[in-house]
């Protein structure tokens, strides 16, 4: 069951947490990840396949604890927390749909992200924070799977464009900040520095 959070409880949540996370990820040798995502749905609809959902207004829900293992993303569930913004139903390469993210959630995602990352002791990067897109082309080098991500079959590409001024397109091979978890993680690290 879903229940609504403050910041500070998911900091809480993560702190809790630390120590199982930190064993299931070195089981794999690694450590912790945040993967970020959007649903496919709708903005009020929360899934249990991620720990948080943030809706469209940017109210944060945590379904469960955060060292469960959710299946969010695929072959590196373990020792990870998954993200996830509710929106983006019928969302394409080319539009976001009639949900697309609004600002309410990027910015409660990118304190989400700080507030997971501090409770696990992370480093915000791309070593550690994930989109789903990112991950699915193994772009933080782990190779669990094949590539099935924005930049080869595009099974998976949450998040790699937000739809702002900031991140306006799909453009993976971008280099200049404006890919989604570019923006994402720059936010987040704005928002740790500002704490």
């Amino acid at each position: 069951m879903a229940r609504k959070v403050t910041i500070e409880e998911l900091r809480q949540m993560a702190e809790d947490a630390r120590e199982s996370i930190w064993a299931q990820a070195k089981e794999y040798g690694r450590e912790p990840k945040i993967y970020l995502h959007w649903s496919a749905g709708h903005y009020e609809t929360v899934f249990d396949d991620y720990h948080v959902n943030i809706t469209g207004n940017g109210e944060i829900y945590v379904t469960g604890d955060l060292d469960e293992i959710k299946a969010h993303t695929w072959r590196r569930n373990t020792g990870a927390v998954g993200i996830s913004l509710c929106c983006c139903y019928n969302a394409t390469s080319a539009d976001l749909g009639p949900e697309p993210p609004t600002a309410a959630q990027i910015e409660a995602m990118a304190q989400a992200i700080v507030a997971v990352a501090d409770g696990l002791w992370l480093t915000i990067d791309e070593a550690h924070v994930l989109t789903h897109g990112e991950a699915a082309d193994n772009e933080d080098g782990l190779w669990t799977h094949d590539s099935y991500g924005p930049k080869t079959t595009v099974e998976r590409w949450d998040l790699e464009y937000l739809g702002t001024d900031e991140s306006p397109k799909y453009n993976p091979w971008a280099t200049d900040g404006s890919r989604g978890g570019d923006v994402l993680r720059g936010k987040a690290n704005w928002y740790r520095n500002e704490e």
